[in-house]
C-alpha cells in the first residue's frame, strides 16, 4: 500500500519520500491504487496469463516441427515465460525462475549450465548500482542533484523540458560510457526529480491527498526516457555499446571493410538525432505529464534547497564513492579514444576495470567510509542493502540465461535461416528489413549484446547466399540489436528503470513497441543512404 501520513480529521496524505524509498518492481493489486476499470483489466490480464502460459508451452512443445528436441523445448518454455512476463499472474522475477526450472526439469541443459549466467558481470553491475542508488536516496544526494537541475531556468518550469533534458544528458553520456552505467548513475537523480514533482503536485493540491506517486505518467515518461535515451546514445560511437563492437568486428572479418570511429559517427548521428526526436514524441504522447508547466517551481526549489542545508558527512561519502565509480566506468572509454580499441593497453584496462567489478567496488566504499568513526557508523548498513530490488536482479539473470541458450542450442540460428529461406529473400532491401526485424525480436527476449552476436552471423551468410554484399544488412542488424524496448529483460537499462517501481510493464510494452517500429523504419530508410554517402 502507498505510504501515507495520518492527519486528524482529513484523508490520509501520501508520504512521497517513503513511497519512492519503498518502491518495488512488482506490486499486487492490493498494493496499488487502481480505478474500477483498471482493476478489472488487471484482474483479467493476470487471470488469462495464468492459464494461457502453460497452454502455449504445451501446444508448441507438441507441434510436429522439424527441429532438434532441445530447441523445441526451449522455444516452448520461452514462449510460456514471455506470456508470464507480459500478463503478470505471478511476480515477473518468479516467471523467469519458473522458466529456468522448467528448462532443467525438461532436460534442455544441466542445472549448472542453466544457472551459470547468474554470475554474469551485468548482474553484479545491477547489485553495485542499486546499492549506490540506495545511498544517494537515503542521504539526500539524489534530491540535491535534482534540485540543481530543476533550478536551471530553461529546464525547471516545464515537465516536458525536464524529460527532454534528461534524455539529452543520457544520450551524450552513453555515447562514451556503458549504457548500463549511464542509467545506473542517473537513476537516483531522476527519482529525486520525480519526488520533487510529486511533492509539488501534492502541495498545490493538483492530485488527491492519498495519490500514488509511483503511478504518475510523468514518472513513466522520465524513466523510459532514461532507459531508451541510453540505447539511442549508445549508437553514436563504436564504443558506446558492446553490439557496436561485435557487429563492426564481424563485418570487417566478413567483408574486409573497416569502419573508422569518425565514419561510424557520421553514419550514426543523423539516425540517432531523428530517433531522439521520435522518442520524445512517443513518450510524451503516450505518457502525457499530469501538468505541462510546474508553476511556482523557483520559489518551491529555493525553499527546499534552504531546508536541505550544507553537505552532510554521509552525503560527502556517497559523492566520493559515486565519483570514483563513474571515473572508473569512464576510464576505459577514454583509453579507447586515445589508443584505439585494438590496443593492448585498452584490452588490459577494460578487462581489469570490468563495469560489474567497478560497481561492486564503488558500492563497497559505502561500507568503508565512516560517518562516525567513534561509534563505527558507516555510510550504509546492511539493512539498507537488503531493501534493494533483488527481484530485478533475478529477472535479468533469467533473461541472460534464455539469451545464452538461444545461441547455445542453435534455436536463434534455426529461426533466422529458416525464416530467410521461407521468405525467399533475394534483394538488399528485403534482407535489410529482415535483419532489422530479427535483431529487434531477439533483443526483446535477450540482451542486445547477445542479439548482435546471434543475428549478424546469421545475416552475413544469408546475404552471401543471395549474391548480395552483406555490409548494409549486417550493419543494420548491428544498429537494430540495440532496439529492445518492450520488456525489462530486453536491456540492462530497461531492467534498471523497471526496478524503480515507477514503470508498469503494460506501459513499457506500449511505449516500447511504438519506438521499436519507428526505430526500425529509420534504420531501414536512412542507413543505406548514409553508408553510400560516408563509406562508398
Amino acid at each position: 500500500m502507498t505510504a501515507t501520513e495520518n492527519r486528524p480529521g482529513s484523508v490520509q496524505r501520501t508520504d512521497v519520500d517513503a513511497a519512492f524509498r519503498g518502491s518495488a518492481t512488482y506490486r499486487s493489486l492490493g498494493e496499488q491504487q487502481l480505478s474500477p476499470a483498471e482493476e478489472r483489466f488487471e484482474k483479467g490480464r493476470r487471470t488469462v496469463g495464468l492459464f494461457l502460459a502453460p497452454v502455449v508451452s504445451v501446444v508448441f512443445a507438441l507441434l510436429p516441427l522439424d527441429i532438434p528436441n532441445d530447441q523445441q523445448l526451449l522455444g516452448a518454455v520461452l514462449l510460456g515465460v514471455i506470456v508470464l512476463w507480459v500478463t503478470e499472474p505471478v511476480p515477473i522475477p518468479i516467471g523467469g525462475l519458473i522458466g529456468v526450472a522448467a528448462i532443467v526439469v525438461l532436460g534442455v541443459v544441466p542445472a549448472d549450465d542453466a544457472l551459470s549466467p547468474f554470475g554474469s558481470t551485468t548482474v553484479f553491475t545491477f547489485i553495485g548500482a542499486f546499492i549506490l542508488a540506495a545511498a544517494m536516496l537515503k542521504h539526500g544526494v539524489a534530491r540535491r542533484f535534482a534540485m540543481f537541475i530543476l533550478s536551471l531556468r530553461w529546464v525547471g518550469t516545464s515537465t516536458a523540458r525536464v524529460v527532454i533534458a534528461f534524455g539529452l544528458i543520457t544520450c551524450l553520456l552513453s555515447a562514451f560510457v556503458s549504457n548500463t552505467a549511464t542509467v545506473a548513475m542517473l537513476l537516483p537523480t531522476a527519482l529525486g526529480i520525480l519526488t520533487v514533482i510529486a511533492k509539488l503536485l501534492q502541495d498545490k493540491e493538483l492530485v488527491k491527498p492519498d495519490f500514488d506517486p509511483l503511478r504518475l505518467r510523468v514518472g513513466t515518461a522520465l524513466m523510459l526516457m532514461l532507459a531508451y535515451g541510453a540505447s539511442v546514445g549508445g549508437l553514436i560511437t563504436p564504443v558506446g555499446t558492446p553490439p557496436n563492437l561485435i557487429g563492426r568486428g564481424l563485418i570487417e572479418e566478413a567483408t574486409g571493410e573497416k569502419i573508422g570511429f569518425l565514419e561510424w559517427m557520421l553514419m550514426a548521428l543523423p539516425i540517432c538525432a531523428l530517433m531522439f526526436v521520435a522518442l520524445t514524441i512517443v513518450l510524451l504522447l503516450l505518457n502525457k505529464p499530469e501538468i505541462r508547466r510546474i508553476e511556482g517551481v523557483a520559489e518551491y526549489i529555493e525553499a527546499e534547497r534552504a531546508q536541505i542545508g550544507p553537505f552532510s558527512r554521509a552525503e560527502r561519502n556517497t559523492v566520493i564513492a559515486f565519483t570514483i565509480t563513474v571515473l572508473l566506468w569512464i576510464f576505459p572509454g577514454v583509453v579507447a579514444l586515445v589508443a584505439g580499441t585494438e590496443s593492448e593497453i585498452y584490452t588490459t584496462i577494460s578487462d581489469r576495470l570490468d563495469e560489474g567489478v567497478v560497481a561492486v567496488l564503488g558500492a563497497s566504499l559505502l561500507f568503508l567510509l565512516p560517518t562516525d568513526w567513534g561509534s563505527r557508523e558507516f555510510t550504509l548498513n546492511w539493512s539498507d542493502v537488503a531493501k534493494i530490488d533483488w527481484g530485478t536482479i533475478l529477472l535479468f539473470g533469467t533473461g541472460i540465461i534464455f539469451g545464452s541458450l538461444l545461441a547455445d542450442t542453435g534455436l536463434a540460428e534455426t529461426i533466422g535461416t529458416s525464416s530467410a529461406d521461407w521468405l525467399g529473400l533475394t534483394s538488399t532491401f528485403a534482407i535489410t528489413i529482415f535483419a532489422v526485424i530479427l535483431a529487434i525480436i531477439i533483443s526483446e527476449t535477450t540482451s542486445n549484446t547477445a542479439s548482435a552476436a546471434v543475428v549478424v552471423p546469421i545475416i552475413i551468410p544469408v546475404a552471401v547466399a543471395a549474391g548480395i554484399d552483406p555490409f548494409v544488412p549486417a550493419l543494420a542488424a548491428t544498429f537494430a540489436a540495440s532496439f529492445g524496448f518492450m520488456l525489462p529483460v530486453s536491456t540492462p537499462q530497461n531492467a534498471i528503470v523497471y526496478g524503480s517501481g515507477v514503470v508498469p510493464i503494460t506501459k513499457m510494452i506500449r511505449s516500447g513497441i511504438s519506438f521499436d517500429v519507428l526505430g526500425a523504419l529509420l534504420i531501414v530508410i536512412l542507413l543505406p543512404g548514409l553508408i553510400s554517402l560516408v563509406l562508398r
